[in-house]
């Protein structure tokens, strides 16, 4: 776009929609409003593109990915389109003319609240690779009033407050109520025999409807005019009474109807330890798959007659479970839509769903109870029905006698429908996101699967894209990176592996942390800002930052905090350099253990902080409401990446990815990616410990995990715990923190120290501080983080997404080429 950039027509845009939006001159407008005149003014670029995109999809037909979500994690829009538009420093320079800061511009937007941790912020950056890339693509979600939660921190405690994402309006979205579509619940399914077609046909009776109406969000390829479709569903009241009749009755029903819709797209997650969270939970993903599936079998009719051959235009890939009902909803429509039999549906649905899996832990495979299921999906409830019989038949074909067999695979059983099964049987592909974890699926989780059909399986490593997370997350390493070797890593990652040549250069090394220092001090402005703590910028920064959840292991983290802080207190004479913890975490509004983790963290802060005798050596910070946007801050100026999940427990991880293209070293675990990433960059430039992924599962099969053996045999792990019921970190309440210490030592709720915590404690104390040892030797930490950075050439989601288009969808790219006539007219 920098080509045809009319620095003065932009200008004037910007004055015109501060006029036209707000009756308002520049010199009046708010910063929100200059926020929007702005992304109003880059809109303008954008719809060219994407109607031109639009017109090209018409013309040549291309196979469309359907990528179906709960979760989108987009982080703010304006910085990332102006990238990929190629016009971030144009537009900077600008607006420094007329005396603004894109900078302070860009901190207006919220960040989108339409996911909440890794699967969502995968999903954005597959979108963002799919656009780069040229393959035309939807991403289908539902467009969240609040977003899971806006986290403050009150009292050391973790308050959910309602994220108001939308309340000025998202200048990027467009409403396309011309697509709406009507999703039904409940109510009973009437069969009548039909003599023409001498079969029966299923009709719903007595239902609640709403209106799915879409709001897409453009998604901007970078430097090719291509413009992909972020499409999210709101939910709308169907109000069909008269007002002459309007009694008290259908008032009543109206307002049901209100709420119906209104409660579907309130708010992301409800908090599902209750049965009214869990049926919301369901519709919400009934919602938007059923909108979404009537839709694209809509777009395939509109061009085409035969629905036999929708497979061959139309792909589905169901990011995790949740969107697993989008088999059923498929066969709905084939069967009783289109009139289709049974074996004509199955096989054009089974040709076009495929699922990632991203969860080891069986526990975390959705189940719903049949009752449920059953009273508020009805017709979909009769079509898994037949899918389990059919595929029950197969199994005992397959393996006479066999009811161990049937137990663990059919969809259905003991009173659950089961998503994972339902999505296996189903799909044509079944990929894990990282090598280890797709070989403890086959080899564990869904063995029973693989050893049935193993042609199904495949793996597929986790990517990340590198435009956001260095070129506008770290603009000064980027442009660094881009003197050295030029600009091509922007759109092909394993280019950076160039960089291997300067990694023992001293210059480059001392360039490189110098750089690390100059976003160490943003980072600490923006601590000092928001948690009122001075932290030294010279100090190493060993950051942890994801959801909350005992298995990637904060606890272990935190406990070795307190053992170190301990140390220094005890041996005040010995060295020991200075250290800033960062944590960044949200727990689940209903998940107390974790919520407690993050009080437990916050007050070991609060002791260790204010303690003047340690000078400052340790401090502990928790980073209020993690999010994307803040989460730039921190990758770029980490020096130590925190990725100590429980062997075998994580899938993938894709904060470790950031990190190390930030040019972070890891402390780590081999779990998960980890494993590549130590694989790429070899173990002398990480920090590896603890158990493996073997030694785990088979404490797991044998039940032969003792916690407290380590408690009575090691005194320093017995002293730290004993802190936790001290009062020392509680202002002497000695049962503040009793459930994290009981979680560690007794059985009251599930195995004691479930990860493993205490069996790779000394492991990880040990590795963390040979890591800060090791940072003591500028010279060789510059050259490892140099070779982290220039390693990460694997884990761009460029990658990732061209293996699912080798392997899995098989689309083909389009081209699009824009009247560069029409950019000096829009800008």
């Amino acid at each position: 776009m920098d080509k045809h950039f009319d620095k003065e027509r932009f200008k004037e845009t910007v004055r015109d929609n501060v006029r036209n939006l707000f009756r308002k001159t520049l010199k009046e407008a708010t910063q929100q409003q200059l926020f929007q005149a702005v992304a109003y003014a880059v809109k303008d670029v954008i719809i060219d593109n994407w109607m031109a995109t639009q017109q090209v999809m018409d013309k040549e037909d291309p196979k469309i990915l359907y990528y179906m979500s709960m979760e989108f994690l987009m982080g703010r829009a304006l910085g990332n389109n102006l990238i990929n538009l190629t016009a971030y420093k144009e537009v900077k320079e600008a607006l420094l003319e007329m005396g603004f800061d894109l900078n302070v511009i860009e901190d207006q937007e919220p960040d989108a609240a339409l996911g909440n941790g890794g699967l969502g912020r995968l999903a954005a950056c597959f979108l963002d690779s799919l656009a780069t890339l040229g393959y035309p693509a939807y991403g289908c979600g539902i467009r969240y009033r609040y977003g899971m939660f806006r986290q403050k921190i009150e009292n050391g405690y973790q308050v959910e407050v309602p994220d108001d994402w939308l309340k000025n309006g998202n200048p990027f979205e467009l409403k396309r109520p011309e697509y709406a579509k009507i999703v039904r619940f409940g109510g009973y399914v009437r069969v009548e025999y039909d003599e023409q077609t001498h079969s029966n046909r299923f009709i719903q009776e007595n239902y609640q409807s709403v209106r799915a109406v879409p709001y897409d969000i453009p998604v901007v390829g970078y430097n090719n005019n291509m413009v992909n479709t972020l499409r999210v569903w709101d939910a709308e009241a169907i109000n069909d009474f008269q007002l002459d009749s309007f009694d008290k009755g259908d008032y009543q029903k109206a307002v049901e109807q209100e709420n119906l819709a209104r409660n579907i797209v309130e708010v992301l997650y409800p908090n599902d330890n209750h049965y009214a969270g869990k049926e919301l939970r369901l519709k919400q993903q009934y919602f938007f798959i059923s909108a979404s599936v009537q839709e694209a079998v809509a777009k395939y009719k509109r061009k085409h007659s035969d629905i036999h051959k929708f497979y061959e235009k139309a792909t589905f890939q169901m990011n995790d479970t949740h969107p697993t009902v989008a088999v059923a909803e498929l066969m709905r429509i084939l069967l009783d839509e289109e009139g289709l039999g049974w074996d004509e549906a199955w096989d054009i649905t089974t040709k076009t769903v495929a699922y990632t899996n991203h969860t080891i832990m069986a526990e975390a495979l959705e189940k719903w109870p049949i009752e449920l299921f059953s009273r508020l999906l009805p017709r979909i409830y009769q079509i898994v029905e037949e899918i389990n019989r059919r595929f029950i038949v197969q199994v005992q074909q397959r393996y006479p006698g066999n009811q161990d067999k049937i137990a663990k695979m059919a969809v259905i059983y003991d009173g659950q429908v089961r998503m994972a099964n339902l999505a296996i049987v189903a799909g044509y592909s079944v990929n894990g996101v990282a090598k280890l974890h797709t070989e403890i699926l086959k080899k564990q989780t869904l063995k029973d699967f693989y050893e049935m059909m193993p042609e199904k399986f495949n793996n597929k490593t986790n990517g990340i894209t590198q435009r956001r997370f260095l070129l506008h997350g770290n603009q000064l390493l980027a442009d660094w990176v881009t003197e050295h070797i030029g600009d091509e890593w922007i759109t092909d990652l394993p280019q950076i592996a160039k960089m291997k040549l300067y990694a023992d250069d001293q210059k480059a090394q001392q360039e490189f942390m110098n750089i690390k220092y100059q976003n160490k001090v943003r980072l600490a402005k923006y601590i000092k800002e928001h948690n009122g703590i001075d932290v030294d910028p010279r100090s190493i920064f060993d950051v942890q930052v994801k959801r909350l959840h005992e298995y990637k292991r904060q606890l272990m983290n935190i406990l070795d905090v307190m053992y170190l802080y301990r140390e220094l207190k005890e041996h005040p004479e010995r060295p020991f350099y200075p250290v800033t913890f960062i944590f960044g975490a949200k727990a689940a509004a209903g998940y107390r253990r974790a919520k407690l983790t993050i009080k437990l963290i916050n007050s070991v802060a609060d002791v260790i902080n204010n303690d003047q005798s340690i000078g400052g050596k340790i401090k502990v910070v928790f980073i209020e409401d993690y999010r994307v946007s803040n989460a730039e801050l921190i990758f770029a100026a980490a020096d130590i990446s925190e990725q100590i999940s429980t062997a075998s427990k994580e899938a993938s991880g894709t904060s470790n990815m950031k990190l190390m293209l930030n040019g972070a070293l890891t402390l780590g675990t081999m779990d998960g990616a980890n494993v590549e990433i130590v694989q790429e960059v070899g173990e002398e430039n990480a920090f590896i410990f603890g158990l493996s992924s073997q030694e785990v599962i088979d404490h797991e099969n044998n039940h032969d995990y003792d916690p407290t053996y380590y408690f009575n045999n090691d005194p320093d792990i017995r002293t730290t715990l004993m802190e936790l019921i001290n009062g020392k970190y509680s202002g002497g309440d000695m049962e503040l923190f009793r459930e994290l210490y009981d979680s560690l030592l007794t059985t009251k709720e599930g195995p004691a120290d479930q990860y493993f915590i205490l069996a790779d404690f000394k492991s990880y104390d040990a590795a963390r501080k040979k890591a800060i040892e090791y940072y003591q030797s500028q010279g060789d930490w510059a050259e490892s983080a140099i070779l982290n950075m220039a390693s990460s050439g694997k884990f761009s989601s460029d990658r990732t997404i061209q293996e699912y288009v080798r392997d899995i969808w098989k689309l083909k790219p389009i081209k699009i080429t824009v009247d560069p006539e029409s950019f000096e007219q829009e800008l």
